[in-house]
């Protein structure tokens, strides 16, 4: 019996924290860790920073939740999300919370100086991106800007230091992860109209919205071509693979109109998988082999 709980806690956990969305920045942050290292950097250091990596997109995902639970219990799409049904209780999220910014801390100190002096705006990003759909509909741009900690993050944590590629890696990371966060905010445009929340939909309309998804995605190609541009690892494997992308997006963006939503989900998410996975396999073939 306690056995089948501790189990059943575990699983909505994961539900809560979303881990089947991990890799959606865990791909530009090990193509990021490769480009730094010039391959393959040291065991510790890999283990440290998936540690950091799981340690804030972990609690940064747990404290979404327990800052939206009141607008997710009031719309019908999210209503049976685990703290709006009551189980999973928010005192004990923010403690799961604090447990994860806590080994992200943890792990930044074990990388080196300025990444464990940089963690506090890590922090601030992961928080303060839940509030942002109370008073900016830039919140999508927040979001991608989080998500971009990832592979800037990693960069830091193998040289210590700044450079442009990285930059050019979360921008194209940041307009990414908007472009499919605001197809994926389409299907709440009445909701958040009738309740007062900000986003791109319910700023410009469902059309607009979906024609600057588009908008974004198109500059993360030109984005990922600079970073091409930028390193020597990357030849036509990578390319091929930026290819592939730039399909998927033209079929993402083929799947939903504003007057048919129902494959926002599977556009927004599933195609968005795949795009990470590509980029993922064709970056890292080009930089070991």
């Amino acid at each position: 019996m306690v056995f089948t709980k501790a189990i059943k806690k575990i699983q909505d956990y994961g539900i809560l924290v979303m881990f089947s969305h991990t890799v959606f920045s865990l791909s530009f942050a090990l193509i990021s860790m490769l480009l730094a290292s010039n391959g393959l950097p040291s065991l510790r250091t890999v283990f440290w920073i998936f540690i950091a990596f799981m340690g804030a997109r972990t609690g940064a995902n747990a404290i979404n939740r327990v800052i939206d639970a009141e607008i997710d219990a009031k719309n019908p799409r999210t209503a049976l999300r685990q703290l709006p049904q009551g189980l999973l209780q928010k005192k004990e999220v923010i403690l799961f919370t604090a447990a994860c910014f806590s080994v992200m801390i943890i792990a930044a100190a074990m990388l080196n100086p300025l990444c464990v002096l940089l963690s506090p705006i890590a922090l601030f990003l992961m928080t303060i991106y839940s509030y942002t759909k109370r008073f900016t509909w830039t919140c999508h741009l927040i979001l991608g800007i989080t998500c971009a900690a990832a592979p800037v993050g990693a960069w830091l944590a193998v040289t210590g230091k700044l450079s442009w590629l990285p930059l050019f890696m979360g921008a194209a990371n940041t307009l990414w992860v908007a472009g499919f966060d605001i197809i994926y905010g389409s299907q709440d445009y009445d909701f958040d109209t009738a309740n007062g929340i900000y986003s791109i939909p319910s700023r410009f309309g469902v059309k607009n919205a979906l024609h600057i998804a588009a908008l974004f995605h198109g500059i993360t190609l030109v984005l990922l071509a600079i970073v091409g541009s930028l390193s020597n690892h990357f030849g036509i494997i990578y390319y091929t693979g930026l290819a592939i992308i730039a399909i998927l997006f033209v079929m993402q963006h083929k799947m939903v109109s504003p007057d048919n939503l129902s494959n926002v989900k599977l556009a927004s998410y599933s195609v968005n998988q795949l795009v990470s996975i590509i980029f993922l396999i064709c970056g890292s073939i080009d930089i070991l082999i």
